[in-house]
């Protein structure tokens, strides 16, 4: 799908990838962009740089008011990006569990429920022509890294979810896409030792996936590995993310 005259959102646009993916989007001729955060005035720069095609919405993607009411604000989307996501847990012994439900709650749970709330909006645009809902997940949703462990569970239970929308929504024209990133350059991992990913450059990455129909997006060099080793031998993959310390 091109992006060319569609209607997006973008989850978590606020910094990071979601603010990378939305730049990426106008570029790509978006004729609106719903921006969303929890805090809307953490946008005010983004919308500025487009004020006529650039929307502010107020959305947690853990609440269902909040969900329900940004849906009303927004009832013509026809390209969903669930961006939002936490980073609260990482050892599954060590970690609290609040802290893991909180990983659930937002990576896993909200995607789900972020997409069954803007979906009339993408069923209409699914019969004017098609739509799309892109998931933004991780290269840890193939195998755990131990270090992320709590965290690598909530991305392997939104690939799950993902592969069942797909099959769910696609008799209704609404194509679903899997971003399985590696590090990325934002504030979530910025104190890990690792190579990053440029924001922009993974931003770009996941548009062109998206026009070429992949069902699993590899953005960035490290995904592209990872799923390299993931398909030839898995416990390979399990065993070099059991050697990182994050």
């Amino acid at each position: 799908m091109k992006l060319n005259d569609q209607t997006v959102l973008v989850t978590g646009a606020n910094r990071g990838l979601g603010r990378a993916l939305v730049e990426a989007c106008l570029s790509a001729g978006a004729r609106r962009v719903y921006a969303s955060a929890r805090r809307p005035e953490g946008l005010r720069d983004l919308v500025a740089r487009a004020p006529d095609r650039v929307l502010p919405l107020a959305l947690d993607v853990t609440s269902e008011r909040s969900l329900a009411e940004a849906a009303q604000h927004a009832p013509d989307v026809s390209v969903l990006f669930n961006n939002a996501g936490v980073l609260a847990s990482y050892n599954v012994l060590t970690s609290k569990a609040e802290d893991i439900a909180r990983d659930f709650d937002t990576n896993c749970f909200g995607i789900l429920n972020t997409t069954k709330a803007f979906l009339p909006a993408l069923q209409r645009a699914g019969k004017n022509g098609g739509a799309a809902v892109v998931n933004v997940l991780s290269v840890v949703s193939l195998c755990n890294m131990p270090a992320l462990g709590a965290y690598s569970a909530s991305k392997a239970a939104a690939f799950s979810i993902t592969q069942a929308l797909r099959a769910d929504l696609a008799a209704q024209n609404i194509r679903v896409h899997g971003v399985l990133a590696g590090a990325i350059d934002t504030d979530m991992v910025r104190a890990m030792s690792m190579t990053k990913a440029n924001p922009a450059d993974v931003a770009q990455a996941i548009l062109v996936g998206l026009e070429r129909g992949l069902d699993d997006i590899l953005p960035d060099a490290m995904s592209q590995g990872a799923f390299e080793t993931w398909r030839r031998d898995p416990k390979e993959l399990e065993r070099a993310l059991a050697g990182l310390s994050g």
